[in-house]
């Protein structure tokens, strides 16, 4: 099925009726739209979680659309909702407390990178992310790090490579 207005119009309209198999090809319809919708704006690593949330979202506002009028519009506004308090939880967990005592060498270019690539190492594994900060970060060679993590050398090598490899595929989907 293509998922234009009119269609996705029609089938909001049976399922605000109570049409079980139109509410479920509407919703497979919309996951998809969603997931165009949202590649564009979020790390891939939130792309789902967005996509239920705002499905819920609409669910929970079937009763207010109107029939008469275009759904894609209707959808993509509570979509934007959902992504705008993503990026305020996003933001809010990457808040970092400093101590009075602490300063900034580097200035707000260094703390931004640093927030960035903290949020990169989240899409990781805890496993990829602590050998990659140990190793590529702290400087730590691998039998340092092997043994801090509790991870094989071969192990921390293979885990290095790997995040690494996600880490630029992620970079590359962003740009």
């Amino acid at each position: 099925m293509k998922a234009d207005d009119a269609s996705l119009s029609r089938l909001m309209a049976l399922a605000q009726r109570g049409d079980r198999p139109a509410y479920a090809a509407l919703l497979k319809a919309c996951s998809a739209w969603l997931g165009r919708y949202f590649a564009r704006r979020t790390a891939p690593c939130h792309l789902d979680d967005l996509v239920q949330e705002t499905l819920m979202s609409m669910h929970g506002k079937l009763a207010s659309y109107d029939p008469s009028r275009p759904f894609l519009p209707w959808l993509a506004a509570i979509a934007r909702y959902r992504w705008v308090d993503h990026l305020r939880r996003v933001y809010r967990a990457a808040e970092v407390g400093l101590d009075e005592d602490v300063s900034v060498a580097g200035g707000q270019e260094s703390v931004a990178a640093r927030l960035s690539l903290d949020g990169l190492l989240a899409c990781l594994p805890p496993s990829q992310a602590q050998v990659i900060e140990l190793v590529r970060i702290e400087g730590l060679s691998v039998a340092e790090a092997a043994s801090r993590s509790g991870q094989s050398e071969a192990l921390v090598k293979v885990n290095v490579h790997r995040g690494l490899r996600k880490l630029s595929a992620l970079i590359e989907e962003a740009e």
